[in-house]
Protein backbone atom coordinates (compact mmCIF):
# COMPACT_ATOMS: atom_id res chain seq x y z
CA UNK A 1 0.00 0.00 0.00
CA UNK A 2 1.34 3.40 -1.00
CA UNK A 3 -0.04 6.51 0.69
CA UNK A 4 0.50 10.11 -0.36
CA UNK A 5 -1.38 13.38 -0.45
CA UNK A 6 -2.73 14.18 -3.91
CA UNK A 7 -3.93 17.72 -4.51
CA UNK A 8 -4.58 18.14 -0.80
CA UNK A 9 -6.36 14.81 -0.29
CA UNK A 10 -4.79 11.75 1.34
CA UNK A 11 -4.84 8.77 -0.99
CA UNK A 12 -3.89 5.14 -0.40
CA UNK A 13 -3.45 2.83 -3.31
CA UNK A 14 -2.36 -0.76 -3.77
CA UNK A 15 -0.13 -0.79 -6.84
CA UNK A 16 3.28 -2.25 -7.68
CA UNK A 17 6.01 -0.07 -6.15
CA UNK A 18 7.73 0.33 -9.49
CA UNK A 19 4.61 1.47 -11.35
CA UNK A 20 5.22 4.95 -12.77
CA UNK A 21 3.41 7.69 -10.86
CA UNK A 22 1.89 8.89 -14.15
CA UNK A 23 -0.01 5.64 -14.58
CA UNK A 24 -1.09 5.60 -10.94
CA UNK A 25 -2.52 9.08 -11.41
CA UNK A 26 -4.18 8.40 -14.77
CA UNK A 27 -5.27 4.76 -14.48
CA UNK A 28 -5.84 4.25 -10.78
CA UNK A 29 -6.88 7.70 -9.57
CA UNK A 30 -8.49 9.13 -12.75
CA UNK A 31 -6.38 12.29 -12.61
CA UNK A 32 -5.94 13.10 -16.29
CA UNK A 33 -4.03 16.42 -16.29
CA UNK A 34 -0.58 14.83 -16.49
CA UNK A 35 -0.15 13.50 -20.01
CA UNK A 36 1.84 10.64 -21.48
CA UNK A 37 4.22 12.03 -24.05
CA UNK A 38 7.48 10.20 -24.51
CA UNK A 39 7.66 7.81 -21.56
CA UNK A 40 11.37 8.52 -21.00
CA UNK A 41 11.18 11.81 -19.04
CA UNK A 42 12.25 13.86 -22.04
CA UNK A 43 9.18 15.85 -23.11
CA UNK A 44 7.73 16.95 -19.75
CA UNK A 45 4.05 16.45 -20.63
CA UNK A 46 3.73 14.37 -17.45
CA UNK A 47 5.26 16.96 -15.08
CA UNK A 48 3.78 17.10 -11.57
CA UNK A 49 5.11 18.46 -8.29
CA UNK A 50 6.31 16.10 -5.57
CA UNK A 51 6.97 17.95 -2.34
CA UNK A 52 7.05 21.17 -4.37
CA UNK A 53 9.60 20.05 -6.93
CA UNK A 54 8.77 19.29 -10.57
CA UNK A 55 9.19 15.65 -11.54
CA UNK A 56 8.53 13.75 -14.74
CA UNK A 57 5.90 11.34 -13.48
CA UNK A 58 6.39 8.87 -16.36
CA UNK A 59 9.73 7.88 -14.87
CA UNK A 60 8.98 8.51 -11.18
CA UNK A 61 8.16 5.33 -9.30
CA UNK A 62 4.92 5.33 -7.31
CA UNK A 63 6.76 4.12 -4.20
CA UNK A 64 8.91 7.25 -4.30
CA UNK A 65 5.77 9.33 -3.74
CA UNK A 66 4.96 7.57 -0.45
CA UNK A 67 4.44 10.06 2.35
CA UNK A 68 4.82 13.04 0.03
CA UNK A 69 2.66 15.83 -1.36
CA UNK A 70 1.81 15.31 -5.04
CA UNK A 71 0.25 18.19 -6.95
CA UNK A 72 -1.04 17.99 -10.50
CA UNK A 73 -2.32 20.81 -12.69
CA UNK A 74 -5.79 20.08 -11.28
CA UNK A 75 -4.62 20.97 -7.75
CA UNK A 76 -2.20 23.76 -8.58
CA UNK A 77 -4.54 26.67 -7.88
CA UNK A 78 -6.19 25.06 -4.84
CA UNK A 79 -9.72 25.66 -6.11
CA UNK A 80 -9.04 28.71 -8.25
CA UNK A 81 -6.74 29.51 -11.14
CA UNK A 82 -3.07 29.73 -10.23
CA UNK A 83 -1.29 32.82 -11.59
CA UNK A 84 0.42 30.65 -14.22
CA UNK A 85 -2.90 29.19 -15.37
CA UNK A 86 -4.41 32.68 -15.52
CA UNK A 87 -1.44 33.98 -17.53
CA UNK A 88 -1.65 30.98 -19.87
CA UNK A 89 -5.24 31.92 -20.70
CA UNK A 90 -4.51 35.66 -20.98
CA UNK A 91 -1.57 35.07 -23.31
CA UNK A 92 -3.50 32.46 -25.35
CA UNK A 93 -0.65 30.00 -25.08
CA UNK A 94 -2.29 26.68 -25.97
CA UNK A 95 -2.59 25.50 -29.52
CA UNK A 96 -3.22 21.76 -29.36
CA UNK A 97 -2.88 21.99 -25.57
CA UNK A 98 -1.43 18.53 -25.02
CA UNK A 99 1.83 19.67 -23.41
CA UNK A 100 0.32 22.58 -21.48
CA UNK A 101 -0.26 20.91 -18.08
CA UNK A 102 3.40 19.90 -17.93
CA UNK A 103 4.58 23.36 -18.97
CA UNK A 104 2.30 25.01 -16.42
CA UNK A 105 3.65 22.81 -13.63
CA UNK A 106 7.26 23.49 -14.68
CA UNK A 107 6.57 27.23 -14.88
CA UNK A 108 4.94 27.29 -11.44
CA UNK A 109 7.98 25.54 -9.96
CA UNK A 110 10.33 27.98 -11.69
CA UNK A 111 8.45 31.01 -10.35
CA UNK A 112 8.55 29.62 -6.84
CA UNK A 113 12.36 29.59 -7.01
CA UNK A 114 12.87 32.61 -9.30
CA UNK A 115 10.06 35.15 -8.98
CA UNK A 116 11.37 37.32 -11.87
CA UNK A 117 13.11 34.97 -14.34
CA UNK A 118 14.85 36.17 -17.48
CA UNK A 119 14.13 34.62 -20.87
CA UNK A 120 17.34 32.61 -20.53
CA UNK A 121 16.32 31.32 -17.09
CA UNK A 122 12.90 30.35 -18.48
CA UNK A 123 14.53 28.50 -21.36
CA UNK A 124 16.92 26.73 -18.99
CA UNK A 125 14.19 25.68 -16.55
CA UNK A 126 11.40 24.75 -18.95
CA UNK A 127 12.92 21.90 -20.91
CA UNK A 128 9.51 20.56 -21.88
CA UNK A 129 8.72 20.02 -25.55
CA UNK A 130 5.85 21.68 -27.43
CA UNK A 131 5.26 20.26 -30.89
CA UNK A 132 3.19 23.34 -31.80
CA UNK A 133 6.16 25.62 -31.10
CA UNK A 134 4.44 28.00 -28.68
CA UNK A 135 7.69 28.81 -26.88
CA UNK A 136 7.47 32.59 -27.32
CA UNK A 137 3.91 32.58 -25.96
CA UNK A 138 5.06 30.42 -23.07
CA UNK A 139 7.81 32.93 -22.20
CA UNK A 140 5.25 35.78 -22.34
CA UNK A 141 2.95 33.84 -20.05
CA UNK A 142 5.71 33.11 -17.53
CA UNK A 143 6.58 36.83 -17.40
CA UNK A 144 2.88 37.69 -17.02
CA UNK A 145 2.50 35.11 -14.23
CA UNK A 146 5.53 36.62 -12.50
CA UNK A 147 3.85 40.02 -12.69
CA UNK A 148 0.59 38.61 -11.30
CA UNK A 149 2.45 36.93 -8.44
CA UNK A 150 4.25 40.23 -7.84
CA UNK A 151 0.94 42.02 -7.35
CA UNK A 152 -0.08 43.13 -10.84
CA UNK A 153 -3.75 42.77 -11.67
Amino acid sequence: MIAFVLNGERREIDVPADKPLLWVLREDLAVLGPKFGCGVAACGACTVHVDGKPVRSCSFRAAAAAGKQVVTVEGLGEGRLHAVQRAWIEQQVPQCGYCQPGFIMAAAALLKDKPRPTDAEIDDALTNICRCGTYSAIRRAVHRAAAILGGAS
